[in-house]
């Protein structure tokens, strides 16, 4: 897992530790040191703590005036025993949201497992961005079975033409694009 890098070649458009409105700004990264566990296995130091033991995150663009953020994930998303979504929620989700951040591209193909609890902060979130998306792209088979078991699907937009998605090849505002015809289709 120490190899799994977060996206890294959009760097030169944004960079959450150099934005001032990032949960994440003034973040020093190491190349060198890995801090970082999942289990017994360390991750790459550029990935961000969240205070889960098993899920970390990278906010890899940030467009305030489209109001969308893509946020790539590694992990084990648990909130039967973390509760993950709590943290991220009220930790990045709410600074996000203060900035008028509305529409979220959740990345989630390095996440290994999906263990559910109360659905009450998936349910609080999309209530807080009315008009607003949250879309999960690219999270494994499997991973979607035990979202849409956990009913987080009649929050977020998952699965389907979400799926394998060669999401590297586009820039930020393209994936946007890509991601809201689809959402738009899939809230009609």
């Amino acid at each position: 897992m120490h190899m799994v890098e977060p996206y890294y070649h959009w760097r030169n458009l944004y960079i959450a530790s150099e934005d001032d409105a990032s949960p994440f700004f003034g973040r020093e990264y190491s190349e060198f040191n890995f801090e970082n566990k999942i289990y017994n296995y360390f991750i790459h130091p550029q990935w961000d703590t969240i205070d889960s033991p098993t899920l970390f995150v990278k906010i890899l663009y940030i467009d305030y005036d489209s109001s969308f953020a893509i946020i790539e994930f590694i992990g084990e998303w648990n909130d039967a025993i973390e509760n993950d979504i709590m943290t991220l929620k009220r930790d990045i989700i709410e600074e996000l949201m203060k900035m008028g951040i509305d529409k979220y591209i959740l990345i989630g193909e390095n996440v290994l497992n999906f263990h559910s609890s109360d659905d009450c902060y998936y349910e609080e979130w999309i209530d807080d961005i009315e008009d607003g998306w949250v879309a999960m792209v690219n999270f494994q088979e499997h991973v979607i079975t035990e979202i849409e078991d956990a009913g987080i699907d009649q929050y977020f937009i998952v699965g389907g033409e979400l799926q394998n998605i060669d999401w590297r090849a586009f820039l930020p505002q393209q994936f946007y694009n890509y991601i809201e015809k689809i959402v738009e289709q899939r809230l009609l």
